[in-house]
């Protein structure tokens, strides 16, 4: 299945989806335009962001959270930190007025918005920007509520999935269902910041899309574009990938992001490889078959034979070019006679057998 966001199809048969999530890693209004710029100059297809009130969200303002920060860039070395959530998410806070005028910039640069909400009043304001899609963390999976006024809206649902089972995944779907809407995509997203290599489950992606008939995405929580590359090669229809203006801001997230001219050069990476896989069934191009004709090899006579002669095996020499009788006609050409002289080095061709 697959179906339009904006101007672009999400699904099989069609380029990867590329959104880049700035939710995280920006740090204030300016800040947050900024990387909406960044992610159009790149060519992302979206830009994602989290709409949160921290004060409504977090009943202890002392939660700790813990994540990993980069200390040194160029040994990689990094530490981890521990602050209070609250904290965190105050800093990414913008007022609903504010997330009109990123919003806009979004619209101005043909970039498809995404946003992961938290509260009903989140998904009106996002239906009165016209967002493109709304996405349902992790953690909200079994938020039945909130998924049902999500549906509602008609726009394209995300799930993400991290520590979720099979069975929450299915209900989630079958909720959104329910409200006649299947425009769906459902991530892979492994837990972690940034996520461990064996809890990211890249084949889950299959079992997803042999379960779903809707588009299946993953989002990537690892240093570099590996996992999306991989991602990409067992059939993700969309990426996610967080960007950043500095990698080594100690804040959440940021250690694992793309910056720079990482965007464009992640999205010519996965273009790339979308080339180089190319078709499942086998399809010679012209220059591929020209080519072949000059590696493959064709049936010579290794010396003098006059007309009448019998063809034994032991008369044909095997060399390039291929563009006369190949090997996979000996049979038909031994113990034919010959109906002319042929010279050493002649290359045989039908006419020269008689029937």
């Amino acid at each position: 299945m697959s179906f339009k966001i904006r101007d672009r199809v999400v699904g099989d048969g069609t380029p990867c989806y590329v959104t880049f999530e700035a939710g995280p890693t920006h740090s204030g209004l300016d800040s947050a335009i900024e990387l909406v710029r960044m992610a159009a100059a790149a060519g992302a297809d979206a830009v994602k962001f989290q709409i949160f009130d921290p004060d409504r969200l977090v009943a202890d303002k002392k939660q700790p959270f813990s994540y990993d920060i980069l200390v040194n860039r160029a040994t990689g070395e990094a530490r981890t930190i521990t602050e209070p959530l609250y904290d965190i998410l105050s800093r990414r806070y913008l007022n609903p007025a504010e997330w009109k005028k990123v919003k806009a910039v979004a619209d101005e640069l043909n970039l498809a918005f995404f946003a992961t909400v938290g509260f009903e009043d989140d998904i009106s304001l996002l239906t009165e920007m016209g967002c493109d899609s709304i996405k349902i963390a992790s953690s909200d999976v079994n938020h039945y509520p909130l998924i049902r006024l999500a549906a509602r809206t008609g726009m394209c649902i995300q799930i993400d999935t991290g520590s979720s089972t099979l069975g929450e995944i299915e209900k989630a779907v079958d909720v959104i269902l329910a409200e006649g809407n299947d425009k769906i995509i459902i991530h892979q997203c492994p837990s972690g910041y940034p996520a461990r290599l064996e809890s990211i489950h890249l084949r889950m992606i299959q079992t997803l899309k042999a379960m779903f008939p809707f588009p299946v995405a993953f989002s990537d929580h690892t240093p570099g574009w590996d996992m999306d590359i991989a991602a990409l090669a067992v059939g993700a229809n969309l990426v996610e990938k967080t960007i950043t203006k500095d990698r080594t801001t100690p804040s959440v997230e940021h250690l694992f992001s793309l910056e720079g001219d990482d965007l464009a050069g992640f999205i010519r990476a996965l273009r790339d490889v979308e080339t180089a896989l190319g078709q499942p069934r086998r399809v010679l191009s012209e220059v591929e078959l020209e080519r072949r004709r000059k590696l493959r090899r064709s049936m010579f006579a290794k010396r003098d034979l006059r007309a009448g002669e019998v063809v034994s095996e032991s008369d044909i020499d095997f060399r390039r070019p291929g563009t006369g009788l190949q090997p996979d006609f000996l049979d038909g050409v031994v113990g034919k006679r010959l109906v002319a002289d042929v010279s050493a080095g002649h290359m045989f061709a039908w006419q020269d057998l008689a029937e």
